[in-house]
Order: C-alpha cells, then structure tokens, then sequence
C-alpha cells in the first residue's frame, strides 16, 4: 500500500497553499523574513534575514543529513485516520511528506498512530519496530531519538526494567544511536533529590550502553533554574538559598559524559534566560546570573548530540518571554547558536513545534514542518 498517490499530493498542497514545486521540492529555500525583537535584558537578535538574490550563501550551519523534526510536530498526522481524509495518515505516509520537504532523521515521542493506518494503533513491539524500519529505509530517512520510556521506580522495578530493556531492542531495530525521555532526571529544586537522580540515570546509562544505545535526557526551563543548596532550613530542614549553581549544571558536573547524554531543547533553554535571571545567594545578598544556552552547550559540547530546534516571538505578557512559531520565523538567533556550538557534522537538530497541530487546519502542521526544514537549510555561517 503506497502511503500517497497524485491525488492525495494535491489535496495536502491545496490546504497548504503552496505551489506544487515548492510542495515537492527539497528544503533548500530562503529563510522567512525576520522578526524584530524588542529590547528585553539578553534578549535574542532578530533572526537572519533572508538573502537578497534569493541564494544562500556561505557554508552550512546543518548539513543535509543532519536535518531532523520530531514527530511530535506532527503527531496530529501520524494519528489521523486515514480513511476519512486524502491527508497523509499515519507514520508511513507521513514518513514520505517529511522526507520530500528533504528532512533526514526523525525523533519518535512514542510509537503509536491510528488503528486504520498500516501496521495498527500500536508499534511498540519488535514487529512494530521493523515495520517502522522498513518505511524509514523506503523513504531514506533515519530515527535519532524517542521521547519514550524511563522507569519511574527507583530502584528499579522488574517490570520496569524489562520495559527499559524493550525500548531498548526496539531502538535498535529502528537504527537509533540515542535514546531518551522528554521529561527532567527530576522536578526537584534540592541537591539531594539531583543526587540521586545521577544515581538511577548512571544505573540506565549503563544498561543502555551495554545496548549500544547513548541515553539522553531533553530538559525544559525548569532544569536551568537555580540549585537550593544553602543557607537558613526551611521547616523540613531545606535549603532555601543558592550558591549560584543551575539544577543542570550540578547534574552535568556529577554524571559520567560516557554514559548520560542531554538534548537541549533551544527554546525552553531561552525562556530560563529570561525567567532565572536573579538568585538569593547564602548570605541572603541578590546576585544576577544571566544563562547562556550557546555557552553551556560548548563547554559541555559532547554531551548534547541532540537539540530540539524551536522558534519563538517575544512576548512580555506569558511569564515566559516568548511565544511558539514555525521554525526560522521568530526572534531566537541560530545562526549565532549554531555557529556558537559548532561541531556541524555532531550534533542533530530536530525541528519541533509544540503548537503546530490546528483543529480548524487539518493541514496546519505538515506545512509548519515544511517552512522549518526549509528554514533550517537556510542557515548560513556569517
């Protein structure tokens, strides 16, 4: 069964409301147009700006093969019933949309799509895995990652580990190097709680390693807050001061970089540079730490193959500092990043777009994955 067929290519370029060139086309187009950011402390500089003869020019900030999305984007896709709509349906079909626009790799965030789609609602098994495999091959396309399952006991349940150990053979049915999880190692703010985090992710690391398998842990902005690690007890004899010290930071300098790796989702790790600006230090004294994303990355460079690759407007209101957007159309500096971090041929960005899937535009997040590979492969060093 082909995923798509002429019809079906139509049908998604009308509600896209793009030509069909561009619809077919590989993601080598310009870059959208910048947004201009307000003056916010360290905010971000205007995105790049597209080039005026239409060219790109300069070498390239994500080399083909590294251009990835995670399905997350597009999960309202991969869940969508095939026979009610000529859409792409399902994870092949979607597999065959992502990989014209000219992505290379995806990141799962779970195994399941339709029942009506080819192989069933559930692929998380052995013979889902090699399903799976197979349309990633047909459609030249590489799985780098899923936002899958991380034992919630410690220690670790027999349930719970055999379950690790399946995603783990599933992993590498599917080609992946990594494995990981979409959550922190923990919600805690104490340094006992980050302690023993490292205990259980050294004890999965390891296993993983075992497995020929990189695992890695994807943090938001609350793992960039500060540490309580210090000064007057709470009533439950916490810490309620900080020496400066961020939550990840602290794991970074006590996990083995051989067995625990990190995504940085380029987005949330923007919004903690706007939210986790100031500390109360030991002696009660208020000191400013302004985090650097680009900065933690090159020192711990390594460490994170993985990014996701989110954009954002300003937005003063929200609490966060931002507001989500397609790839390449907001305010957050890759061009900067990624000639920051370096290591072009290391790393593997993967698009993503919370907020891409609309109720009202069943084609919303399909096209939103087309203008963030497009803007991906726009990127130039300066």
């Amino acid at each position: 069964m082909q995923a798509t067929d002429h019809g079906t290519d139509e049908l998604l370029r009308r509600s896209l409301g793009i030509g069909r060139r561009g619809f077919l086309s590989t993601c080598t187009a310009v870059a959208a147009g910048a947004i201009a950011a307000p003056v916010l402390g360290a905010a971000p500089v205007q995105a790049a700006p597209a080039e005026s003869n239409g060219k790109a020019k300069g070498h390239l900030l994500v080399p083909e093969d590294k251009r990835g999305i995670i399905l997350y984007t597009v999960r309202d896709a991969t869940g969508r019933d095939p026979f009610s709509t000529s859409l792409p349906s399902g994870f092949r079909a979607v597999f065959e949309q992502l990989a014209r626009f000219g992505y290379r790799q995806v990141e799962f965030a779970g195994y399941g799509q339709h029942a009506n789609a080819p192989g069933g609602a559930n692929l998380e098994s052995v013979e889902g895995a090699r399903l799976l495999r197979g349309w990633l091959d047909e459609y030249g396309l590489r799985a780098q990652g899923n936002h899958g399952f991380i034992p919630g006991s410690w220690p670790l349940t027999t349930a719970d580990l055999d379950t690790f150990k399946k995603h783990l053979e599933i992993a590498n049915i599917l080609g992946m190097q990594h494995m990981g999880t979409g959550n922190d190692p923990t919600g805690s703010n104490y340094k006992a709680d980050w302690d023993v985090a490292a205990e259980k992710w050294h004890v999965l690391g390891e296993i993983a390693r075992r497995a020929g398998i990189k695992l890695y842990t994807h943090n938001h902005d609350a793992a960039y807050g500060f540490l309580l690690d210090g000064g007057p007890l709470d009533a439950q004899g916490r810490p309620t001061r900080s020496s400066g010290i961020r939550k990840l930071e602290y794991f970074l300098s006590i996990t083995d970089p051989k067995l625990i790796w990190l995504e940085m989702d380029i987005f949330w790790a923007h919004v903690a540079q706007y939210k986790f600006r100031t500390y109360t230090d030991h002696d009660g004294a208020t000191r400013q730490n302004i985090f650097d994303p680009a900065g933690l990355v090159t020192r711990h460079d390594k460490r994170y193959p993985l990014f996701h690759a989110k954009d954002g407007v300003i937005n003063n209101t929200n609490g966060q500092g931002y507001d989500m957007v397609p790839f390449g159309t907001g305010v957050i500096d890759y061009t900067t990043f990624f000639s920051r971090v370096g290591s072009p041929n290391y790393h593997n960005p993967m698009v993503e777009q919370d907020n891409a899937p609309s109720s009202t535009d069943p084609g919303q997040s399909l096209e939103h994955a087309r203008i963030g590979c497009r803007n991906m492969a726009a990127l130039r060093r300066k």
